[in-house]
Order: structure tokens, then sequence, then C-alpha cells
């Protein structure tokens, strides 16, 4: 793979040009990558609307038909349902995790097997969630755990 960079010209905005022979899982990969690089959500507290970085988000949690977006340092409310932002965020390396649960793969530091079929994942924060034994299977093949 070649990569050519070409900076201090004054161009009005930036643009990633790829040119291959045939579009590749990675290729696509590297596509999806970089449209979600700089993705936001809205989320409010306190009364005031917040821009939030998607590489920023935890999980995404629903309780009491209420959705709520966890960063490291706040937790945020959001109009979306979650199957609206499970759709949004597919590409953006988001899983479902239960039935009211969102999680970001790249936050993901250890999984442990659980009762049931399940598995515990832990976060950067240290904070425990669990995967349902529906989405495990997912989780361990999209991880290349077996």
């Amino acid at each position: 793979m070649k990569i050519t960079i070409h900076s201090g010209q004054p161009i009005a905005e930036t643009e990633i040009t790829i040119s291959c022979n045939q579009l590749t899982p990675e290729i696509e990969k590297i596509i999806s990558i970089l449209r979600v690089i700089d993705k936001k959500l809205t989320g409010t507290k306190n009364g005031e609307t917040y821009l939030i970085d998607i590489n920023n988000v935890l999980y995404i949690d629903t309780v009491d038909k209420k959705t709520f977006i966890y960063t490291l340092d706040s937790v945020y409310e959001t109009n979306l349902k979650l199957y609206e932002l499970e759709e949004e965020l597919a590409k953006a390396d988001f899983f479902r995790a239960n039935k009211s649960c969102i999680i970001n793969f790249r936050q993901i530091v250890s999984l442990k097997a659980d009762v049931d079929r399940r598995i515990r994942v832990t976060l950067t924060n240290k904070e425990q969630l669990i995967v349902s034994r529906q989405y495990a299977e997912y989780v361990k093949q999209r991880l290349g755990v077996k």
C-alpha cells in the first residue's frame, strides 16, 4: 500500500482519494472509519445541548424509556431511540449488547465468560456491562475470541 500526502497547498477543503484495483474488505473498513471520524451525537445535560464525539462514547443505555449516552466524565440524555442510534452507529464500531444497551467496541478492555453463555465486558472506565447470550457470539467473532 502506498500513501501519499500533499500538504502546505492552499486548499479549501481536505480531500482523500483512494485508488485501488479492487474494493477489498480492508479498503471498505478504511472508508467506513473515515466517514465516522467526525461523527457527533447530540445529548442534553442540565438544560444545555452538547455535541458528543462518538469516539468518546463508552456506551448508550435505555432506562425507563429514556436513552442516555455515557462518556468517561458525563452522562447525557438523548431524544433518539436505541434502535435509531444502533442504525446510526452501525459502521462506527458500536454493537448491541442486550435489549437496552449499545457498547463502543473501542472502549472494551477485557471480556470474561459469565453465567448462561453471557459475556461480562470491562470498559476503559472500569465499568462492567453484560452482553446477552443473543449477542455474545457476534462479539466473540468480531474480536477473534473463542
